[in-house]
């Protein structure tokens, strides 16, 4: 438990004395032995492939140990990780009101407020994405505005509920339609002032601030 609600990922592995955990270090062999995978043909031999497949193993054990999940689950998750290993992309809507204030939604499983967004499903540019999410996850139907920005946020990131690193790309995007209307990810939906909120989501109070910059100089 954290003074502003319930820790997102209790059994987040040990840190080592100078920041870095476990997870990191297993996504760096995962990219290692993936992308030797992926690219096998590329004159490798066999004793490479196995090499890869056995630091794979070893990656997916090590992964169930870490979030406290069966090998085998671990194993599958990163099987279904298919070609070049990259980061996770997402999109986040920023909205506002005639006020200032952005929509936001406050999270289920930490009590935290976040702008509505996820990550980007197949086939789906990024600015789809954040207009789906914003329609999913607080009810409005948006238009995209502008670019606001593209972040990162690691696995050792504070508040991350993710085992690896995923790129968040925020817009700030007007609202054109419907009402407000939360998920079963969320327990409120509302527009708040950027300056009122103290229990923020990861980074998303440097994604509302900057966006606040762009809606202030929206008219420029």
């Amino acid at each position: 438990m954290t003074e502003d609600g319930p820790d997102p990922r209790p059994n987040r592995p040990p840190e080592t004395e100078d920041g870095r955990s476990l997870l990191a270090l297993l996504d760096e062999l995962r990219v290692i032995a993936q992308n030797g995978l992926e690219y096998g043909d590329d004159g490798h031999d066999a004793h490479d492939e196995e090499r890869y497949r056995r630091l794979l193993d070893l990656t997916s054990e090590w992964y169930g140990v870490a979030l406290d999940l069966p090998p085998a689950e671990a194993r599958d998750r990163l099987a279904a990780e298919l070609g070049h290993a990259t980061a996770k992309v997402g999109a986040n809507a920023a909205v506002f009101d005639d006020d200032g204030r952005i929509l936001l939604v406050r999270r289920a499983d930490n009590g935290r407020w976040d702008l509505p967004g996820g990550f980007v499903e197949p086939n789906e540019t990024p600015p789809e994405a954040a207009v789906r999410e914003a329609r999913e996850e607080a009810g409005v139907e948006v238009s995209v505005a502008e670019l606001v920005g593209v972040y990162a946020v690691g696995p050792d990131d504070e508040g991350s509920p993710h085992a690896h690193t995923h790129v968040p790309i925020v817009y700030r995007c007007e609202r054109i339609g419907g009402e407000l209307d939360g998920s079963h990810e969320s327990t409120e939906v509302r527009f708040r002032h950027v300056d009122d909120v103290s229990a923020w989501h990861t980074k998303n109070e440097q994604f509302a601030r900057d966006a606040h910059e762009r809606w202030v100089r929206r008219d420029e």
